[in-house]
């Protein structure tokens, strides 16, 4: 309904209304409201129903001439959206704006005017109005981009020359964790790493950004002339970030300059990488002395691995021998105080009671007993081409280098294991290496647990509904609790009634 009301100069007395007599309180016009209306619409140019574009793939309306915002139903944001499509709106003045409730699957939105405007003799009007506005679905310029999937003005080319992909596999899980991926126009897995393509170059830039701070890394970059408009003076590129990413994997031996051992406070030449986060940790196996090497460092004084996760051998323990504090090597760094310094004899499982045992360092005395199984490198039958390497003094190089503990059949522990992990947009096939790799990966999460302090994992309710018998697996296999775990969402259809986003698996 429409209000009207003239606002005016108070008077003491009354006087007739010029059109039609009737008794009225004094005004500029000497008019009631009655006739005022019938002769005066202050609402006249302004449209009473107008059309809305909506675009369901990012849920952001049209604002002209070119923009599109996200705005909630019933906000500030959406309200100024709905206010600048009115025309005729300046030549009056705006009072009061104000939602009416609709039903929110109607596609219609109301909105409640008051507005104020000077009439015949000086008098001003007001009046109360609604503008009813029908919600279109329009796709927006960015989406039609995304749907077409070859579109793109800016790619960052992730890569890492390595055998394994640990840490490739431990960045995608950050990535999912910060949502680093959600601009992206689509993802392609290569063999060596991801491409992740743009539809701006910001993005592009800020998702480089969140790389060199996550993993430790470098990039480039390079710029393509598409087109140019010589009368506009307008150049179209497209942006290439080619980044690259350490070539050290978790659980692999490396070999140090010997200056860059003596700057991380005389760490022995021949380290274990222990996890790479955003920057490498290693430590002696010799000593329990850790040291970290950012981007940076490693860029300047790079060194090669000297054994991948794919080269170790399995070894029996047969005898362990705990080494007290005082026995250890000299030296300025900090020390493991999660690792333990002991005398380990060890013999390959394949030659059992056929070598002799052959006496090693490492740092794994709080895991090994008598009897275990523990993967190594036998670093004395072993041809290694590496430069650093080979300036050592032979009695400086161990014979064996243990890495980590066997804790059974991996066949078993995928079977016991009771989480899961979620996926960018690629497929791993079974059987394949890459598989083998992602068991690995998935076995160091169960081992380390500051290595996935950064990584959603989520209860698995199918293997949940099926019961099991832990113990014919063995109690000795690390596991993960549930209060670590995360309890998936499962949601079919978004908020406008479309997919969700496909980009996550």
């Amino acid at each position: 309904m429409e209000a009207l009301e003239i606002v005016g100069d108070q008077h003491v007395g009354y006087i007739l209304c010029c059109e039609c007599g009737v008794q009225i309180e004094p005004n500029p016009a000497n008019m009631c409201v009655a006739c005022l209306r019938s002769q005066v619409d202050i609402t006249e140019g302004i449209p009473k129903q107008m059309a809305l574009h909506f675009c369901r793939n990012c849920e952001r309306y049209h604002q002209p001439p070119a923009a599109w915002v996200p705005a909630a139903l019933e906000s500030r944001e959406l309200l100024s959206i709905c206010l600048k499509k009115l025309k005729g709106l300046s030549k009056v003045r705006l009072i009061d704006a104000s939602f009416v409730w609709t039903e929110p699957h109607s596609k219609r939105i109301k909105v409640k005017l008051t507005i104020q405007k000077e009439v015949n003799n000086g008098a001003i009007l007001q009046q109360t109005f609604i503008v009813e506005y029908i919600v279109s679905n329009q796709m927006c310029d960015d989406c039609h981009r995304v749907e077409a999937k070859d579109y793109w003005k800016a790619v960052v080319q992730v890569r890492q020359k390595t055998a394994h992909k640990k840490t490739l596999f431990y960045l995608e899980q950050l990535i999912l964790k910060h949502k680093a991926h959600t601009n992206t126009t689509s993802i392609k897995t290569l063999t060596d790493g991801m491409d992740f393509f743009y539809a701006n170059k910001q993005d592009a830039r800020k998702f480089t950004d969140f790389l060199l701070a996550v993993v430790p890394c470098r990039y480039q970059t390079s710029q393509q002339l598409i087109s140019h408009d010589q009368r506009s003076n307008l150049y179209n590129y497209k942006y290439t970030y080619s980044v690259e990413i350490v070539p050290v994997c978790k659980d692999e031996i490396v070999c140090l300059p010997a200056k860059l051992a003596q700057q991380l406070g005389n760490l022995g030449r021949i380290a274990v990488c222990n996890r790479v986060t955003q920057t490498i940790h290693l430590i002696d196996p010799n000593t329990c002395q850790i040291a970290e090497v950012n981007s940076n460092v490693f860029w300047r004084s790079p060194f090669t691995v000297i054994c991948g996760p794919k080269q170790l051998v399995e070894y029996l323990v047969m005898q362990v021998d705990i080494i007290g504090d005082k026995h250890l090597a000299s030296g300025h760094g900090r020390e493991s105080v999660k690792h333990v310094l002991a005398d380990v004899y060890v013999v390959k499982a394949s030659e059992v009671g056929v070598e002799e045992p052959k006496h090693c360092r490492t740092h794994l005395g709080h895991l090994l007993l008598a009897g275990d199984s523990v993967l190594g490198f036998d670093l004395s039958n072993a041809n290694v081409n590496d430069a650093n390497l080979d300036k050592m003094k032979q009695e400086q190089i161990p014979d064996v280098v243990l890495i980590k503990k066997v804790y059974g059949d991996n066949t078993r522990r995928m079977r016991r294991r009771r989480w899961k992990l979620k996926h960018l947009n690629r497929d791993i096939d079974d059987g394949s290496s890459i598989q083998r790799d992602y068991n690995d990966f998935l076995n160091d999460l169960e081992e380390d647990v500051d290595y996935r302090q950064n990584v959603d994992i989520y209860l698995d309710r199918e293997k949940v509904a099926v019961e099991t018998d832990d113990s014919e697996y063995g109690d000795e296999a690390p596991k993960i609790s549930l209060q670590e775990m995360l309890d998936d969402l499962h949601i079919s259809n978004d908020a406008t009634g479309g997919e969700g986003d496909d980009m996550i698996e």
